[in-house]
């Protein structure tokens, strides 16, 4: 076990807003700009734990509304907490389950005093206030929380986005006084969608609540992939510069890359896993289809510059009948692969605001998705949040 949540900015790019920091949290510290692997249901799929730190990761991703319906909070609780059923070792952030607000709409009523849901496992209602969503982080034992917040899709018009600020921040406030102060970051989260007055409100209005970090949320929910980054543009200056700044749900190495420059120190995305198992993989050039034909009898690994034990140990060719073929180790290695693109990514950004050349990373980055067209959606026509829907799936 480390110490309480701190957090420190050790160095800056002197041409752009990137940023490198230290985050510290009870079970260890997190180098940032850092990347967080979503593990909603208390596994990042087709991954162990051992292997996510062996790749690099010292923080990932929970979620507490599906793990209230299933094992439980109070199951997890009496095992140990979520690190220990899960046997992770690193640091944990959990969702508040603000974002199933909005992608299990069709199963939920909505109020100042909370959402009722009706479960997608079985129709039974769970009620998530505030202080059940904090309560129930805490039972998970999160390093970070989220405070529980009112995510409209986009578009939407004024009066709902109204209402959705509103709300955020009244959430909020509860939130913020519904856990306990034991060393645990709290984080808050700003709405507004692409509404800049209402963005600088909620900014306004959630800075001011005084939490341990700050999360862009309200992006990759229905716009375009330049209206996300305009998003985040216009509001990660705007936080406070002393807090981690978190970009929720977003995206692309390229998104990355850009949101970097503009002072973002935390992101988290279905991506990397989900177009693993789909069977598109990042590579340092671009995406490559494994599943497609001309890969059949390829020798050449997938990325000859990437060091990770895909590259390492099979060829293009191999991976192509893994997948074509239906096994299950496709899932497994091509999760590996891509998950090791992200962590090396991070590092090398890290690397590149220690030396003082983010510029130089930044349009390095440009150039190459200028070259190869890159798309800013996955193979499932998403931009990037973990959606559940009716019939329970998942990220």
């Amino acid at each position: 076990m480390s110490g309480p949540f701190t957090f420190q900015v050790l160095g800056r790019d002197p041409k752009t807003g990137a940023r490198r920091g230290r985050m510290t949290t009870p079970h260890g510290e997190v180098a940032t700009p850092a990347f967080m692997p979503v593990g909603t249901a208390g596994t990042v799929k087709a991954m162990t734990p051992q292997e996510l730190a062996g790749l690099g990761f010292e923080l990932i991703l929970g979620n507490a509304y599906h793990l209230a319906l299933r094992p439980g909070e109070e199951v997890i609780r009496g095992l140990g907490g979520l690190h220990r059923f899960m046997g992770w070792e690193g640091s944990i952030l959990t969702d508040s389950g603000g974002f199933q607000v909005l992608s299990l709409a069709d199963l939920r009523s909505i109020s100042d005093q909370g959402v009722a849901f009706r479960s997608h496992l079985d129709g039974s209602v769970l009620t998530m206030t505030p202080e059940r969503s904090l309560s129930i982080q805490d039972a998970l034992g999160s390093d970070i929380v989220m405070a529980f917040d009112d995510c409209p899709p986009l578009p939407s018009g004024r009066e709902r986005l109204l209402e959705a600020v509103r709300r955020t921040t009244l959430w909020a406030a509860r939130s913020r006084d519904a856990f306990p102060t034991d060393g645990r970051a709290v984080f808050g989260i700003v709405q507004g969608g692409d509404d800049w007055e209402l963005r600088e409100r909620s900014v306004r209005e959630i800075t001011a609540l005084g939490f341990d970090g700050y999360a862009i949320g309200g992006v990759s929910v229905g716009e375009s992939a330049d209206r996300s980054r305009s998003i985040a543009a216009f509001t990660a200056p705007r936080l406070p510069d002393d807090r981690p700044r978190y970009l929720m749900g977003m995206g692309t190495p390229d998104d990355l890359v850009e949101m970097m420059a503009l002072g973002c120190d935390l992101f988290d995305c279905v991506l990397p896993t989900r177009n693993a198992r789909n069977g598109t993989l990042f590579t340092t050039t671009g995406r490559l289809q494994i599943k497609r034909r001309e890969f059949a009898d390829d020798p050449r690994p997938v990325d000859e510059a990437c060091g990770c034990p895909v590259c390492r140990g099979f060829s293009r060719a191999y991976l192509r009948h893994l997948y074509v073929s239906g096994e299950i180790l496709s899932m497994r290695l091509n999760t590996m692969h891509n998950l090791h693109q992200y962590s090396d990514l991070m590092r090398r950004a890290r690397a590149a605001i220690e030396a003082g050349r983010y510029s130089d990373f930044l349009a390095e980055s440009r150039a190459r998705a200028a070259g190869t067209g890159n798309a800013a959606v996955d193979e499932e026509g998403a931009v990037g949040r973990s959606v559940s829907i009716a019939g329970g799936k998942i990220e």
